[in-house]
């Protein structure tokens, strides 16, 4: 193809949108090399620390769709990244500010966003679509005003897990009265009020409106309302709360998602009762329901929503609590044959209630699913026999992430490892990207892994191993493993520094409460200087202040850049 002109081959790449094809692309010569430089126009940086902003524009100076991450991602260890770690997207900012005025699409994940910031972003890119602060922090509701006020051409505002400061609800009275383009609002984490009147008059003047989440400070009464301003919905989440339960309120709501025809992804949060009028309507909704979310559902009779299940027989993605128990995913087995993505995630009720998942919903899950991609479930006990059916019925999943009760629990029947049950797993499942340990697992389990898991990306694992072998077994074995969590396992220096060069091609390394030692770390660092190995710690570290090298280790975090140690690590994290 080197012969062909550049114009044909212009054409050719701008058929090739992924990136690791077009990474692959890149590589084979100068002259695609800089094709793809000028042609690329989508790109994704995994870590804002890993290049400086500089850098990656004069790779891609004709960025229009840029998605920047911030702190780690850590798939079983929650909230073990301070707030105050860093990510600030301040930099980053300004650079695309000066040289990407194009820019149409921003979309930034678990980083330090300033006021500053986003009034900038407000001025700068005139023709910006989408704006996306998915898990981010350091702004208020004045800055979202400068966004919803200025950016006349917003088609998409993603808040998701988002944290606003003094949020009053006054951003949304900030929109424009002529404002027509919203395509998707989502601020259902939000924890601020909402002006009701605002929100109508927004929602009734964007006819082309498909996405919609709130969040619990609309007012139950009030949500019929809105809905009946936006019939063309395909995607509704909702979390209406009430001091005292309305069944007449609840009946209306009901029905105004009911005359939403369109709707395909419905999201339930708050308290609901599904009472046999409520029941009649959602069973008008739940046969066209794509997607289906009721992990936040506050509802004891969980047996009303088993009962609503059984009209889901196009459902492909289904969220939802552990209440729903052996007899809910029997149901859904038997219903929902074309699921490809399951979650379980586990309620803690008071008075507890006993109902949960074991290996029997597991199992027939499989049996009844055979399209299963994603499980990701919590269950209160698991056999190695029910991970070998699972593995031989669902050879198609991609994600698999397992959280037993106990964590450290053996196969409940014969006592033994769960080591067999894994080892299925990822030799069946040839497509495996994603997997995260749970259970009695020894050195045995991640041989397999190393042996069979040719496709892996993320794995996470806690309490896990008998020796530093497992994770070398993971580490040689894994060629593609670029996430590689590790939390309360035995692993010591010999593991951290027996393939050094393997670090070179993973995005990130986090170990915490394992067995290594401050001069591992000190030894890490100083061999690969393209690594910033970074020491998360319960204290400051003062100057002159020299631990023993033999001090354990609480969090380690190793990740490659090409920018060297940030300047704005703070004083807990011990950059080596």
């Amino acid at each position: 193809m080197s012969h062909f002109p550049e114009e044909i081959l212009e054409q050719i790449f701008s058929y090739i949108t992924h990136r690791r094809d077009r990474n692959a692309l890149s590589l084979v010569s100068k002259t695609w090399y800089d094709l793809d430089r000028r042609t690329r126009h989508s790109v994704s940086i995994g870590n804002c620390y890993a290049l400086s902003p500089a850098r990656s524009i004069e790779r891609f100076p004709n960025v229009r769709s840029l998605t920047l991450k911030g702190k780690p991602q850590l798939v079983d260890i929650v909230n073990w990244v301070p707030r105050n770690w860093g990510g600030s997207v301040d930099p980053w900012v300004v650079a695309l500010a000066r040289d990407c005025p194009d820019l149409r699409e921003l979309r930034l994940k678990r980083m330090l966003v300033s006021e500053p910031s986003l009034l900038l972003i407000s001025t700068s890119f005139p023709d910006l679509r989408s704006l996306g602060l998915i898990g981010c922090h350091g702004f208020s509701a004045d800055g979202l005003s400068a966004i919803t006020a200025k950016c006349r051409f917003l088609e998409h505002l993603d808040l998701q897990k988002s944290v606003v400061g003094n949020d009053s609800g006054q951003w949304l009275s900030s929109f424009p009265e002529n404002f027509t383009s919203l395509v998707s609002l989502n601020f259902g984490s939000l924890k601020g009020a909402v002006n009701v009147d605002d929100l109508m008059s927004l929602v009734a003047r964007c006819p082309n409106l498909k996405n919609l989440r709130l969040n619990k400070a609309v007012p139950l009464p009030t949500l019929p309302q809105i809905l009946l301003r936006a019939p063309q919905l395909v995607e509704l989440g909702i979390d209406p709360r009430a001091q005292h339960i309305d069944p007449e309120s609840h009946n209306r709501l009901y029905e105004a998602i009911r005359k939403c025809k369109s709707i395909q992804s419905l999201s339930l949060s708050g308290v609901l009762p599904i009472s046999l009028c409520c029941q009649v309507h959602l069973s008008a909704i739940f046969p066209k329901l794509i997607s289906l979310d009721i992990i936040s559902f506050i509802e004891v009779r969980i047996l009303g929503f088993i009962n609503l299940l059984k009209h889901c027989h196009k459902l492909q993605r289904l969220r939802i609590v552990d209440l729903i128990g052996d007899e809910g995913l029997l149901v859904v087995s038997s219903t929902c044959k074309d699921l490809r993505d399951l979650r379980i995630v586990p309620t803690y009720s008071n008075p507890p209630v006993n109902r949960y998942v074991t290996e029997e919903g597991i199992v027939a899950i499989s049996k009844g699913c055979p399209l299963l991609e994603s499980f990701q479930v919590f269950c209160h006990q698991i056999t190695n026999a029910a991970l070998i059916t699972v593995s031989k019925n669902c050879p198609g999943i991609t994600c698999f992430r397992l959280c037993l009760h106990q964590r450290q629990d053996p196969d409940h029947v014969t006592l033994q490892p769960l080591d067999e049950g894994f080892g299925a797993i990822v030799q069946s499942c040839e497509g495996l990207q994603r997997l995260s340990l749970s259970g009695l697992l020894t050195d045995q389990a991640f041989l397999y892994i190393g042996m069979y898991a040719e496709n892996l990306e993320t794995l996470s694992t806690t309490s896990a191993g008998d020796s530093d072998r497992a994770m070398l077994y993971v580490l040689n074995g894994c060629r593609n493993l670029r996430k590689l969590e590790i939390h309360s396992c035995c692993f010591g220096d010999n593991a951290l520094l027996a393939n050094l060069e393997r670090y070179e091609t993973l995005r990130f390394l986090w170990m915490q409460l394992c067995e290594v030692t401050l001069g591992g770390c000190k030894f890490l660092a100083k061999k690969m200087p393209l690594l910033n190995v970074e020491i998360i710690h319960g204290r400051d570290r003062d100057q002159g202040d020299y631990p023993d090298d033999t001090m354990k280790i609480r969090t380690l975090y190793v990740y490659r850049t090409l920018n060297g140690p940030r300047a704005d690590a703070p004083n807990f994290v011990w950059t080596l």
